[in-house]
This record gives structure tokens, sequence and C-alpha cells, in this order.
């Protein structure tokens, strides 16, 4: 059954193509500068990308959608990534949610039918609102301190989350928050989701993001102060077999691979900037371009050695997964992180050879360079997918 209803034109299909994707690339990359600069919501690229089907390219078939694979989403976010890193970041958690939606069902039927109208109609941004102040993240264990009361027509949501990606822009709100019942266990309370549509009263803003990278994705705190909802705006997060709750964006899966591909994209910009430099850079003491000097072609090689690298890894998890190969499931983590390690070393790399130049704003290094380090905090962080994939296999 389709989410939209007779009144709804379709979700668009979207072009996949290396030339359609290549495009959207070339499109955003046109202001990834200005919003970069500015740090404003980047409203052109976004508008980019919905017109071009790819914020709805997660969205299930049976949901009226084009349902892409895990692999295409990967390669739609490593082409905007490219473009503008920021941008992309907006439409991997709008995917992400589409597709945890496509596994689950969770969200109410009528909710998420209106989700996807305004999807047909304008740019509908996605995302789960997890991170506290205090509590960090959120990875790292915990339950929120932000609270969702039960009341006698459904819930009333109050807290304050940090590193809410998307901002004023976002649509939907995915809120973790901890249910305060009437006839629950204050020792063991339930821990879920709750969907809140981003227009509602008691939402307030709060400009905390002057970042390092990334600076128009808009990753402000956001606080709910008694936020009504229905009843069936509550999801449950399930207990583990430990009884513990764990938070899904900390769970590696095929999905989770949307923010890694997104840096691979950084490391294909940076690549593609280090190659038009070289060409054209010509010192009066050479009298050539520097991309016929041995030193830089070594370096080029390097460079896309590991973007190969970084590319193999991602494309090459996904497409085993897609076969039914499980045997690597317990390293995705692992996985991601050498991803991360790779796509940091390309960008690391060009400027480390280049010198000054790759660190004018002049030149558009040192804004890949700041916006591929952000790849590290994503979860799981490094040293937790070391220290359990250590776990892992001296213990099995």
């Amino acid at each position: 059954m389709t989410a939209l209803d007779e009144r709804s034109t379709a979700l668009p299909v979207p072009d996949l193509s290396e030339e359609g994707l290549a495009a959207v690339t070339a499109e955003l990359a046109g202001t990834a500068q200005r919003y970069d600069r500015s740090g404003e919501i980047p409203a052109a690229g976004i508008d980019a990308v919905h017109r071009a089907g790819l914020l709805t390219a997660t969205v299930a078939e049976r949901f009226g959608g084009p349902g892409v694979s895990a692999r295409d989403a990967a390669r739609i976010l490593v082409a905007l990534g490219e473009g503008d890193p920021s941008v992309a970041l907006l439409a991997a958690n709008t995917l992400a949610t589409h597709q945890g939606q496509a596994a689950a069902g969770s969200w109410p039927a009528a909710r998420y039918a209106e989700v996807l109208r305004r999807s047909v109609r304008e740019p509908t941004l996605l995302n789960a609102i997890r991170a506290e102040p205090e509590l960090g993240a959120p990875a790292r264990g915990g339950l929120p301190a932000t609270v969702a009361r039960r009341t006698a027509g459904g819930w009333s949501l109050s807290g304050r989350k940090a590193y809410a990606t998307g901002g004023t822009a976002l649509a939907y709100h995915v809120v973790w928050a901890t249910a305060d019942e009437p006839d629950g266990d204050p020792e063991a309370p339930r821990v879920g989701h709750l969907i809140v549509p981003a227009d509602l009263p008691g939402i307030t803003w709060i400009d905390t993001w002057d970042h390092l990278g990334l600076r128009a994705s808009n990753t402000h705190d956001v606080v709910y102060d008694e936020v009504a909802l229905p009843a069936d705006a509550f999801v449950e997060i399930p207990r583990g077999a430990d009884g513990v709750y764990r938070d899904p964006a900390a769970v590696a899966g095929p999905a989770s691979f949307g923010h890694p591909a997104l840096y691979v994209g950084v490391a294909r910009a940076a690549r593609a900037a280090f190659v038009r430099y070289a060409r054209e850079r010509v010192p009066a003491a050479l009298g050539r371009p520097i991309a016929e000097t041995e030193r830089i072609r070594t370096v080029a090689g390097e460079i896309d050695a590991l973007v190969a690298q970084a590319e193999t890894l991602l494309f090459g998890t996904l497409l085993r997964i897609e076969t039914g190969d499980t045997a690597h499931l317990p390293q995705l983590s692992v996985l991601k992180v050498q991803i991360a390690r790779s796509v940091v070393a390309v960008v690391e790399t060009a400027v480390a050879a280049l010198g000054n130049p790759a660190l004018t704003r002049h030149q558009p290094f040192e804004r890949h360079l700041r916006d591929v380090l952000c790849v590290r905090v994503h979860p799981p962080q490094a040293d937790a997918a070391l220290l359990d994939a250590g776990r892992r296999i001296l213990t099995r």
C-alpha cells in the first residue's frame, strides 16, 4: 500500500546515472563556498537536491518511492559530498530516516503519508535529534534527559538537544527522549523517539553552531518546552537482551554508511582541486606546470590510491551485503573507521604537498580539510570501534 493518496503526485524517480549525479554535484559546488562563508542554510543546494528527486530516493516502494539500495544511496551522497558536504549531511540524515521507515515502518501511517505528500511539493528535511549538552554523544551510553511526559491527550515534550543538524530548515524532528508515565517503572522507564513537526509551538532554536567544518549544516541547539504531541507520536526503542537500550545511531548497518559516503565525496573534490591546481600552476623558475614534475605526479598517485581505497571499502562493503555475504558484518564499525582515515589522508596529503596555496581561502583545499575532519565525529568513534573489534577477535 502506498502512503500517497490518489490526490498526490508520485514521488520522482531520481536520475542515478553518472551524468545525472555529476550535474547535481556541479550545481552544489557552485554555491558551496558562499554558504561556507555565510553559514546560512544552503537553500539553493537543498532545492537542487530536491529537484533531482534525491531527498526521497530511499522511500520504500511500498510507500510509493523509488526504494533505492544502500549502495545507490551511497552513490548519491558521494556525489552530494563532492559538491557541498553541508547539503550532503542534510540529505544523508533525511535519506537515513526514510531508510529506517522502510526497514521498521514505525511512523504512524497518517504522519508518514503527510511527510511524503509534502516531499512531492517541497524539500522536506528529516533528522533524528539525539545529542544533549550534558549527556554528550548518545553512542557513549546513558539515557536522555529530554522527557516526554504522558498527558491525557498524548505527550508533552521538554528538554534541550545539541548538534541538531538542519536547524530551522528541518520539517520534522525525530527526538530521542525518556518517557515519564503514570504507570511507568521509574527505575526502568521506556525510551524512544517522538515524531515532532518542526512548526509546533514550544520549539526554540539556539544559534550555537560556529564550527570548523560543515559550517552551512546549521547544527544548532534546540529547546523543547512542553511541546504537545498526540499519543502515537512516541515510538519505543526496544531494550536489548541485557535490558539496555541501544542508540540506533551507534549500530553499524548498511544505512549507517551514508555519513562516510559524503566524506568520500569531499576526498574526490580535493583530488579534483589538486589536479586542477597542478595543471594551472606554472612557476617562473620552472617554466612549465607543476603537474609535469615527478614529485607532484607521485603525490597525485598517492591521493588517487587513497581515494580508491576509500571507495573500495565503501562500495565493496555494501556490495557484499547486497549479494548476501554477511561474514564481514561484525567488522562494519572498523570499516567505517578505515574509510574515515583514508578520506582524511587524501586531503591532508594534498595540503601538505602544496603548502601555503593550500591554506589560503582563495583555494578550496582549506575548506575541504575543515569539512573532511568532521568525519571523525560520527558514531561509532574510532576508539570505541577498535576496542569493540579487539574484544571480539580476542574472545571469540
